[in-house]
């Protein structure tokens, strides 16, 4: 199968976009390189350094003709959403739109989705949330993520193209960037290998449900599967607090740093955990294990 990620030298889709060449299948990259980085793309795919939102997406589109594309790209910064939405819709929702229209134009076959678990439930009523639970998204990240799979089923109404929706819970792994839009588990385990000493907002008490970056990709492995289409949910069902994990860390890398805490930052979610949806095949990688790996990827590149 010919395969165009976008975002593909980003943290995520880099994983996935390798998964899907170690499967065998035909992979371009489509990435803009804001935060990604082009040591992340295999020398096996075919890159074009360019945005979602330029009109020349239309042109890869039309020239490499993908039966799927796979969808990653984003400003994936909840921060900066509430900072600026309108900068969040441009890229995240107008910028899908325009990567959508140049798909469909090209005879696109399926999407696949990159889509947020806790940003698009908001304060969860139940504890873990399964997909049918209500969505009520806090901030312009999530929701420019509901209205681009709201999009998504307007493509499949309307043009028959059937899509694939991934609500990721909190994922972490290799290749996570510890500046910028960076994860929790990327900055702190930088920090502490250096010797600097990380911030926890708020209490410690917040939760949030981390997936290890190997399942992610392994579910979108599954997503390409023929009759697999709608939304799932990608976690792990367990929540863990950031006194918790920072404690994990502070092990791993063997630190005896004091991690102080500053005041909460204003509306961050309190819990967040998600029901591990059907693609998810194998049980998750413990925290533990998973940490582990992510310790042992930045201790050799720091």
């Amino acid at each position: 199968m010919k395969i165009l990620v976008t975002g593909g030298a980003g943290f995520i889709a880099s994983h996935v976009a390798d998964a899907y060449l170690k499967e065998g299948h035909d992979v371009i990259v489509v990435d803009n390189l804001s935060t990604g980085k082009k040591d992340h793309v295999s020398h096996n795919v075919r890159f074009y350094h360019s945005s979602i939102e330029s009109p020349e997406v239309f042109q890869i589109l039309e020239k490499e003709k993908p039966d799927l594309v796979n969808h990653h790209a984003a400003q994936i910064d909840v921060r900066k959403s509430v900072e600026n939405p309108c900068y969040d819709a441009g890229v995240n929702i107008v910028g899908s739109l325009n990567l959508f229209e140049a798909a469909r134009k090209s005879g696109v076959k399926k999407f696949v989705f990159a889509s947020t678990g806790g940003a698009i439930y908001g304060e969860q009523d139940a504890y873990p949330a399964d997909e049918s639970h209500r969505t009520d998204p806090q901030s312009p990240y999530g929701i420019a993520k509901l209205s681009v799979e709201k999009y998504l089923q307007f493509y499949f109404w309307t043009y028959g193209i059937p899509f694939v929706c991934l609500r990721y819970a909190n994922v972490y792994g290799p290749r996570q960037n510890a500046h910028g839009e960076a994860g929790v588990v990327a900055i702190f385990t930088e920090k502490l290998l250096k010797g600097e000493t990380p911030v926890i907002y708020g209490d410690g008490t917040q939760t949030r449900d981390y997936v290890f970056v190997e399942d992610v990709a392994a579910c979108n492995l599954e997503a390409l599967k023929e009759g697999v289409k709608g939304i799932f949910n990608v976690g792990t069902g367990i929540e863990t607090d950031v006194n918790t994990l920072a404690g994990h860390l502070l092990q791993l890398t063997s630190s005896d740093i004091k991690i102080p805490h500053a005041p909460a930052k204003p509306g961050e979610q309190k819990r967040s955990v998600l029901k591990p949806g059907v693609l998810q095949k194998d049980s998750p990688l413990s925290l533990q294990a998973g940490l582990t790996k992510t310790v042992e990827w930045f201790r050799s590149r720091c």
